[in-house]
């Protein structure tokens, strides 16, 4: 895999405590400890970047094997962004896809904000108005069940 100067990038899934502190960090949405233990584990493919021994960003993506893709969980510590860390797990996450996947697979991903900057130069592109992205958010209290913000 790909390093960028001073990082290394390793094929691994982040452990609950580094998953939980980068999406807090970068600005994704909390996520409980359980639900990461309960999900980390069916990651079809994760990458890390490791400094000086400390996991400072990831990448996943989930899948089921063959026609569906969806990177998630891309993120990177604030003290390292602007190093292209970023640019190498989408590149690394990718260069996955492209070996295991069929030509007819669909790759997919939610940009919030201005993330849409980073996967652009990868190709991807908004798919609006032929389909719109939709969620629907549940909680351990169904009525609570909302939209993310």
């Amino acid at each position: 895999m790909e390093a960028v100067a001073a990082y290394s990038l390793i094929e691994a899934i982040p452990d609950v405590e580094d998953y939980l502190r980068l999406r807090s960090i970068s600005g994704l949405t909390p996520r409980s400890a359980e639900a990461a233990r309960a999900g980390l584990p069916g990651s079809f493919f994760a990458v890390c970047a490791q400094h000086q021994e400390e996991t400072v960003a990831m990448g996943r993506i989930i899948s089921d094997g063959a026609l569906f893709f969806h990177l998630v969980d891309v993120a990177v510590d604030p003290a390292h962004q602007g190093k292209g860390l970023g640019k190498s797990i989408v590149a690394t996450l990718l260069a996955h896809v492209q070996k295991v996947a069929p030509a007819e697979a669909y790759v997919s991903l939610m940009a919030n904000g201005e993330a849409h900057r980073l996967y652009a130069p990868f190709g991807f592109t908004p798919v609006m108005p032929e389909a719109r992205g939709m969620a629907l958010w549940f909680t351990a209290d169904p009525a609570e069940a909302t939209h993310p913000v």
